[in-house]
């Protein structure tokens, strides 16, 4: 099978003929349809997880999938031959269930659900881990009626799910998107958006909001951006980042809760966010769709900072090389 490859950390991403894998009992092999990049990828090629998890060499990158289930292994019972499934596969070691590639065999208690009826697999592949991310972080913020909550890097895929959570639970969103994201947001209920082009972001959201804000969300900010944002949050608030940049001595000193945020990816949440999509409640992004021969120059090329959308790998007929 073909799949996209590191050799080592830090090495150069390239497509290589590897053996498919063999399916173990407790498991299913998935054809895969297609794949999610996450900033998080890149992440773990340069070797930014090694002290979190084992990896494995070759590595085939990717966790989101989307696919066919080809084969049961023994004893797995939770899915069929012939079911539609997608979800994120990042297990130990990283690389052994990695999703750049035309075949995957994982757990079949991964955190995976059966794709809702009708949704494309190019679509439904921007969802796993920006959608469980996305449901996790305003589940963990709640309640928010009536609450202003800042989304920085609102237009990414994280940003995306969690500004329609966020908007169905009852906030107040102030999205940070450039203007060519304005109509998008403004579809998902977002009422106010600032534009990090226009002028200094915190200067904006100081100028709007005077007394301060109850809640940030942060899914872009370096150590010092994400400082001066949380500066922003009113005594009792919240100020969360997904970049494990908070201070939380410092926050804390002041009333404010700093959260250092990870996802609790699980078969549970990853079947809520299905729910979510099959139930029209969240849209995916918009979705740019490559080829595997095209990820290795996408892979190295986009950066790790919050994007537009979400980029999605398609396998399968009528791929090109």
């Amino acid at each position: 099978m073909r799949a996209v490859i590191v050799s080592e950390y830090g090495g150069s991403p390239h497509v290589e003929d590897l053996p498919p894998p063999e399916v173990q009992a407790g498991q299913v092999l998935i054809e895969v349809l297609a794949a999610g990049m996450n900033p998080g990828d890149r992440q773990i090629a340069a070797g930014s997880w090694d002290s979190i998890m084992p990896a494995t060499f070759p590595m085939i990158l990717g966790a989101d999938v989307v696919g066919t289930v080809e084969q049961v292994g023994e004893g797995s019972e939770r899915f069929s031959v012939g079911d539609e499934v997608f979800g994120q596969l990042l297990i130990p070691p990283l690389g052994s269930t990695g999703t750049y590639a035309e075949y995957v065999a994982a757990p079949e208690d991964s955190p995976l659900a059966p794709v809702p009826a009708g949704v494309d697999p190019a679509v439904a592949a921007a969802v796993p881990t920006t959608g469980m991310t996305g449901l996790a972080i305003v589940e963990s913020l709640e309640p928010l009626s009536g609450k202003s909550i800042l989304i920085v890097g609102a237009g990414g895929g994280v940003g995306s799910f969690a500004t329609q959570f966020a908007v169905e639970a009852g906030a107040r969103v102030i999205a940070n998107v450039r203007a060519t994201n304005e109509e998008r947001m403004r579809s998902y209920g977002v009422t106010e958006i600032v534009d990090h082009t226009a002028a200094p972001l915190p200067e904006q959201v100081e100028r709007a909001h005077a007394y301060g804000i109850d809640v940030l969300v942060d899914l872009a900010s370096d150590p010092e951006g994400f400082a001066a944002l949380a500066a922003l949050v009113r005594e009792g608030g919240t100020a969360l980042t997904t970049r494990y940049v908070a201070n939380a001595d410092d926050l804390e000193a002041r009333g404010v809760t700093a959260v250092n945020f990870v996802v609790p990816a699980s078969a549970e949440l990853m079947q809520r966010v299905a729910d979510a999509l099959a139930s029209g409640r969240i849209v995916a992004p918009p979705v740019g769709r490559i080829t595997l021969a095209e990820a290795p120059g996408v892979f190295a090329a986009e950066s790790s900072g919050a994007t537009d959308g979400k980029t999605v790998i398609v396998l399968g007929e009528g791929e090109s090389e």
